[in-house]
């Protein structure tokens, strides 16, 4: 969750320090009727003060002899804001002080102590009865906070009052957004909002989470049902609200098809407006998504159809294994006209120069990650062109890809992928027999083409102690990512135990492409594989959950089976599944081959780079190629090295 969340108390000033000159004339221009223009400063006796019932402030003040004593030693240095009290039947109208309430408490402090009289003047400056609450608001939040449990309840009675978002956001000079999640918290069920004026009862990454849900019933019974304290963290708030729901933000079958598209076709999305992911939210239909996203692959199929290929299937997902079981058509290249060679030689000539500004970076310079990003991302837009274009002078022979097909598919991020000219076994010595070049696919690693000849040997880029470290560290970033997902660790465990159970339809012994689950927790291989694992993000998840667990579970072995069939099956048990199945997970490996783990990081989306950040000390003093370091378009804080990539 980030800081704004967290700190909603202090977020007025501190927006207020960054906001633009042009937003703070925007703002001036949403305010309603002649807001601001308020009356001069007088002076009036101390006598005609009372507390206004419009002031903001509700909760106990406190330091007020402090303040007293400091008022009658240098006089009151900062006016009050006051409104006529209706129903005043004096000669002088009583006047309700809806800003400066705790310098009226030590001004009644020091009257009662006979340090001032009843005439004493007060400087006040005078509003209308209307301007009055919104003044309050400002005052207290720019001066002593307002309790949060105030701040969140007085937006919502601005808006109860009719007050547009973008005016309660002018007003304080703060973003829409921030408005609207301050009025999504004062929606969270009165019980629970209570709970904010109590010492750590609850905070408000946890209101966050149960504002995922609408209904209040939901929200006390996801509280108040918990058995156990650490199933209210946050995130196990979110997960028992979206355990049947699709996150938005890591889902590339939603990125695949566009939660607008997804919306339009009358799909139903669970906002969650305290996340700064971009499209946050959680997909409640997941039969339509996959209909969508069949409806569109069929639609690029047909394309691809039209270019004469003899068949077309689609696939919602990659899977090499099969893939690897077709041939290669190899399309013709045809020469390039002189436009296109000028324009060819001009991208290659743009990448050589990003290489040689790459080249020019000084070794070992750690701060020099902003400018490797910027040339990775150059080079990656260089080489994606150079690739395109070469894809344009590719020419099939006719009567040669009608007897070859396609595979449309969506790919690892969301993207449409399309492998081209796929030759079933049974049809490849008809295209033998046409004088067609027939390939095997290559290594899944690159899903580049092989040319049916022997690759020279090449020294790997990571030393075998490098290659353990690094896949250490996925590993614990899969387990992490593991924990949150009970029923992927599910599939998991299931995917290793139904071999075993239908030995004759999958085969004796451990496939290569299966997950490997140890029969011990692999914690302490994982620390000894790489010696800065316990300060790494992924660990010290792992360790809290696993304490967490340690302090739930019984101490004798002997009463652990009856607590467990005690257990709720749809949440202690599967959470706990989780955390046993990913203990188990080990993809650690001394080379750089792609391993079977990586099929749990696509499932999970894995991003290592929130994981993972290559430094000296991480990633360069046990690299064979790179023994002082030499940063690299693949070292990159937010783009992993090759092998970690799926």
């Amino acid at each position: 969750m980030q800081s704004e969340i967290t700190t909603q108390a202090n977020e007025v000033s501190a927006e207020t320090a960054v906001i633009s000159t042009d937003t703070a004339a925007e703002a001036a221009s949403v305010l309603e009727t002649d807001f601001g223009k308020e009356q001069p400063i007088e002076h009036v006796p101390y006598s005609r003060l009372r507390i206004s019932p419009l002031n903001a402030r509700t909760k106990p003040l406190t330091g007020i002899a402090g303040l007293a004593d400091n008022i009658a030693a240098k006089g009151l240095l900062q006016n009050l804001v006051v409104h006529l009290i209706k129903g005043s039947r004096s000669k002088q109208p009583k006047l309700g002080v809806c800003a400066g309430q705790r310098r009226l408490a030590a001004l009644d402090l020091l009257y009662k102590d006979g340090r001032i009289p009843a005439d004493y003047p007060v400087p006040v400056r005078i509003v209308t009865e209307g301007e009055a609450f919104a003044v309050s608001l400002i005052e207290n939040s720019q001066r002593e906070a307002l309790d949060v449990f105030d701040l969140i309840v007085s937006f919502k009675r601005l808006a109860n009052e009719g007050k547009r978002i973008d005016y309660i956001a002018a007003l304080f000079t703060v973003s829409p957004l921030t408005v609207k999640r301050r009025l999504k918290l004062a929606d969270v069920s009165p019980k629970l909002l209570a709970l904010l004026r109590e010492d750590d009862a609850i905070t408000l990454d946890q209101l966050a989470a149960l504002a995922l849900v609408d209904d209040h019933e939901t929200q006390e019974r996801l509280w108040f049902d918990a058995p156990n304290e650490w199933q209210r963290a946050p995130h196990y708030l979110r997960q028992a609200i979206t355990r049947a729901e699709i996150d938005a933000s890591r889902s590339r079958l939603v990125k695949f098809v566009g939660l607008d598209a997804y919306e339009s076709a009358g799909g139903y999305v669970r906002r969650d407006m305290f996340s700064d992911e971009q499209n946050a939210g959680f997909v409640a239909d997941a039969e339509l998504l996959q209909r969508l996203v069949s409806e569109k692959l069929d639609a690029a199929a047909e394309e691809v159809r039209a270019e004469g290929f003899g068949w077309i299937e689609t696939r919602i997902e990659r899977d090499y294994s099969e893939l690897n079981s077709f041939g290669r058509l190899e399309p013709v290249q045809r020469a390039y006209t002189a436009d296109e060679q000028r324009e060819l030689d001009a991208l290659n000539a743009q990448r050589d120069a990003l290489t040689a500004q790459f080249d020019a970076l000084e070794e070992g310079d750690e701060d020099a990650y902003e400018e490797v990003e910027r040339l990775e991302a150059a080079l990656d837009t260089a080489n994606a062109a150079i690739e395109n274009f070469a894809k344009r002078a590719e020419m099939w022979d006719v009567q040669q890809i009608a007897e070859a097909g396609a595979f449309v598919m969506v790919g690892p991020n969301g993207e449409l992928m399309i492998e081209r000219g796929l030759v079933r076994p049974e049809s490849k010595a008809t295209l033998e027999e046409q004088g067609a070049i027939v390939s095997g696919l290559a290594d899944e690693s690159d899903g580049a083409i092989s040319t049916g000849t022997a690759a020279p040997k090449e020294r790997p880029i990571h030393s075998a102690t490098l290659c353990q470290r690094l896949t250490a560290h996925r590993t614990a970033a899969v387990q992490a990512e593991l924990t949150k997902r009970p029923s992927v660790a599910l599939a998991v465990l299931l995917h290793r135990l139904l071999p075993i159970s239908f030995p004759k339809r999958y085969g004796q012994g451990i496939d290569a492409n299966s997950v490997q689950l140890n029969g011990s927790c692999t914690h302490d291989k994982l620390a000894s594989a790489a010696d800065d694992m316990p300060a790494s993000v992924a660990w010290g998840i792992i360790d809290a959950q696993r304490q967490q667990w340690a302090a739930t579970l019984p101490t004798r072995r002997a009463d652990l089976l009856p607590w467990l069939i005690e257990q709720d099956p749809g949440t202690t048990l599967l959470d706990l599944l989780a955390f046993c199945t990913a203990s188990l997970v080990d993809g650690i490996s001394g080379t750089e081959k792609p391993h079977a783990v990586n099929a749990i990081s696509n499932v999970l989306e894995l991003d290592m780079a929130r994981y993972w950040t290559p430094t000296r000390a991480s990633y360069s003093i046990t690299s064979a190629r790179h023994a002082s370091l030499r940063l690299s378009p693949t070292l990159s804080p937010r783009r992993p090295l090759p092998i970690f990539r799926r």
